[in-house]
């Protein structure tokens, strides 16, 4: 595999980082299901592109995808703690009905195309030149700080009394209730959070690939899934900073395996959510597996 190839495996990686941070605070820490997140990400690319085409600055078109997301999230967790709708059911829907959004907010279109429009990238690729670094590494390195800065605000976020009520929420929402924690709100604002960050994600890759798509966000759980697992099967751990870090250092090497694989011929593109999914099954599959070899040889030993 060629250095350009790893190295445009690491930007993918870094990039789809935020979303998969977004889809670990839905899935480890508020244990919910959530499959607004393939929606949510075209959604993020097509309100940046609009507004981009309509004149508004890139980054400040960032804060409106945001938005977007946090909304579409929220609807999903109100779907949930309101209507008493299933969580998967209600993720479910929310997804189905944003296709439709998407593409009523790219005008009827299924893409808006930004060629010859301005992007973040335009400013930070001057900096990057003035601090002497090659101006094709541009993305990379601002893909670098934007996971920094939202890892280190996660970090701050789950310090926070906020932050706790979460991690309580997920691991023991009867206890957390009988403390007088509103977990309808904090399920609502954490599904919304998760969201707005996949929408980030997807309004950077609109801006770095020229183009939002409506189709664009087929298979983003499971690639969050599976960076999630392999991550933390790799470097997983019981506090808080390292689950989150690793799930980044798991969305980057999620990334590069599968550019080993496609540069070697292993498998076709076409069928990369297939393979997606094996390698999320088999991570998930695991630590069962572990469990069983482990008490199979414990029960041999008491028989000898």
């Amino acid at each position: 595999m060629s250095f350009f190839a790893i190295t445009g495996a690491i930007e993918q990686g870094l990039v789809y980082g935020l979303m998969t941070l977004g889809v670990f605070i839905t899935f480890r820490v508020l244990d919910f299901p959530d499959l607004t997140v393939d929606g949510s990400l075209p959604l993020g690319a097509a309100v940046s592109s609009v507004c981009i085409t309509n004149g508004l600055d890139p980054w400040l078109s960032l804060l409106p995808a945001m938005v977007a997301g946090f909304l579409a999230g929220m609807v999903t967790g109100l779907l949930t703690t309101r209507l008493k709708i299933l969580h998967l059911l209600a993720s479910i829907l929310t997804m189905t009905a944003l296709y439709s959004v998407n593409i009523m907010v790219m005008g009827g279109r299924p893409n808006v195309p930004l060629i010859n429009s301005p992007t973040v990238f335009g400013p930070a690729r001057k900096l990057v030149a003035s601090l002497g670094v090659s101006p094709w590494l541009t993305s990379s390195f601002l893909f670098l700080f934007l996971v920094l800065a939202v890892v280190a605000a996660l970090i701050w976020l789950m310090r926070t009394e906020f932050g706790q009520a979460l991690l309580a929420t997920g691991d023991n929402p009867r206890m957390i209730t009988s403390l007088g924690v509103n977990t309808g709100f904090t399920i609502v604002v954490g599904v919304g959070l998760s969201n707005s960050l996949v929408s980030l994600c997807g309004a950077l890759v609109a801006q770095n690939q020229g183009t939002a798509e409506v189709s664009m966000g087929v298979g983003t759980i499971v690639a969050g899934l599976a960076s999630i697992v392999v991550g933390e099967t790799l470097f997983g751990g019981r506090r808080i900073v390292t689950r989150i870090v690793s799930v980044v250092v798991g969305s980057i090497l999620y990334r590069l395996a599968i550019a080993t694989a496609l540069s070697l011929n292993v498998f076709k593109p076409s069928n990369l959510n297939l393979v997606t999914a094996s390698i999320v099954v088999a991570a998930l599959s695991l630590p069962r597996l572990k469990a069983f070899i482990r008490n199979r040889g414990y029960r041999q030993k008491r028989n000898v």
